[in-house]
């Protein structure tokens, strides 16, 4: 008897243990996890691509101030009464000197089109790093669920073994084997059951983060956070991403509805062209000319209004959007500061639920021996404990992500603010060099040592 009490004991000093001790061996810690997750992300890379397409807009907008060359060439042979070939070459320029300031309008709504983008790839980077938040701490919560159920399993196995045993003896009845005998029954059950949530986590996990997790280490501290609900609100609506994308958004509407304005003034246009002509029966002519051209609409059948007015109205709907997702950000951040609240208080309740627990199992089991409790009486205390220590399993992930989550709604959960140890995508690199439409060799040699630094050659 002595024996079975002794490693009872401890089998639950070893649960004890589970919640401190799990992922103590070498193992990846939260952080490399993060590395992993944005070095790996494919969702990040596509929304780089869309920003790169980005960029190229100001680079289209820009060649609109530039001259255009174009070269023609051509051969034609007449056959009837007489045979005769001809042949052309000529060259021709155009270039717009003045359009109201349509043009310029293009490149500057086209560089805060850039600007809103590069905030929607942060938005991304948050929830790809969120992601792996969460899939990190769920496959912590499952490991330690299913070690705290392999341990129960061990417990109860001991258990049946003491009842049996007693029965032998006739302190207790088959009925005690029983009740022993459908708690093993249950308990390996919730074992299979811990074991597949166990595996659909790292299915999740390697999704999330890009490779397998072999081994988790215990998270660190929680992030810093604002220390009220109005202070995250505050912060949210100055640094999420969503509230930045947008204003820029608006700016460029403002700009789309001058360059709309402009439609309705006059364009000109200068140009020149110089071309050779010959045939078999001529020398080769000489053709030059230089135009100047300017033109503008009388009548457009209402298309200049009406593109005016779509402009001021996708405006509008981009400042009700801005109100809409102001309110949308407040109102998550309060939830997001909730659900963290509740995780600390849970934590908090369910540690002192494991006090209490291993108090009266301790106690019942010793009573029992004292027959003074029954072998039911020692299964519901051992549940009862169980069930704390799952709680605190599911407690502490709760916190942890909840943190996070919070962190990810006032801005914050980047690679930057976090300083982890990746080579950071630089979005002004690609910018740079495309900002003015590159066209010579050597800037397309320049393009090229951006695009291999950033990955994507």
């Amino acid at each position: 008897m002595m024996r079975m009490r002794f490693g009872m004991k401890l089998s639950v000093l070893a649960v004890s243990a589970l919640i401190v001790g799990a992922g103590a061996v070498s193992a990846d810690t939260l952080r490399q996890a993060l590395t992993k997750a944005y070095n790996n992300s494919g969702l990040l890379e596509q929304n780089r691509a869309v920003l790169r397409a980005a960029d190229e807009d100001v680079a289209q907008a820009m060649a609109t101030l530039r001259p255009v060359f174009n070269w023609s060439a051509g051969i034609t042979h007449n056959f009837g009464n007489t045979d005769s070939t001809s042949r052309s070459l000529a060259l021709s320029a155009e270039m717009t000197i003045y359009d109201g300031g349509s043009n310029k309008f293009a490149i500057e709504a086209a560089k805060e089109t850039v600007l809103a983008t590069r905030q929607s790839l942060i938005s991304v980077e948050q929830n790809v790093l969120l992601d792996a938040v969460q899939a990190y701490m769920d496959v912590r919560r499952e490991t330690e669920t299913v070690a705290l159920r392999q341990n129960n399993l061990r417990v109860i196995r001991e258990e049946l073994r003491a009842a049996q045993d007693r029965f032998d003896v006739g302190e207790v009845t088959k009925t005690d084997v029983a009740l022993a005998e459908a708690r093993l029954a249950s308990s390996l059950a919730q074992l299979e059951a811990a074991k597949g949530a166990l595996q659909q986590a790292k299915a999740r996990y390697k999704q999330a983060v890009g490779v397998n997790a072999n081994g988790l280490s215990t998270p660190p501290g929680l992030p810093k956070l604002p220390a009220s609900v109005g202070a995250a609100q505050s912060t949210a609506v100055r640094n999420h991403p969503a509230m930045r994308q947008i204003q820029h958004t608006i700016k460029a509407a403002d700009l789309n509805i001058a360059r709309a304005k402009t439609a309705s003034g006059p364009t000109a246009t200068i140009g020149g062209s110089y071309g050779i002509a010959s045939t078999n029966s001529s020398k080769a002519t000489e053709t030059g000319s230089i135009s100047l051209n300017i033109r503008g609409p009388i009548y457009t059948g209402g298309n200049i209004p009406s593109v005016i007015r779509k402009a001021q109205a996708q405006k509008e709907a981009q400042v009700a959007n801005l109100h809409v997702s102001k309110r949308q950000i407040e109102q998550a951040t309060a939830t997001s500061y909730a659900l963290l609240d509740m995780a600390r208080a849970s934590r908090k309740a369910t540690e002192e639920q494991i006090r209490a627990s291993q108090v009266a199992f301790d106690g019942t089991k010793e009573e029992a021996t004292l027959g003074a409790r029954t072998t039911l009486d020692v299964l519901n205390a051992e549940q009862d404990l169980l069930n704390a220590k799952a709680g605190l399993i599911s407690a502490l992930a709760d916190e942890q992500v909840a943190a996070y989550r919070l962190l990810a709604q006032i801005g914050q959960l980047t690679v930057d603010h976090l300083n982890l140890p990746v080579q950071k995508y630089d979005p002004v690199a690609y910018y740079n060099h495309v900002k003015n439409a590159p066209a010579t060799s050597d800037q397309g040699k320049a393009m090229d040592r951006v695009l291999k630094a950033l990955g994507q050659k």
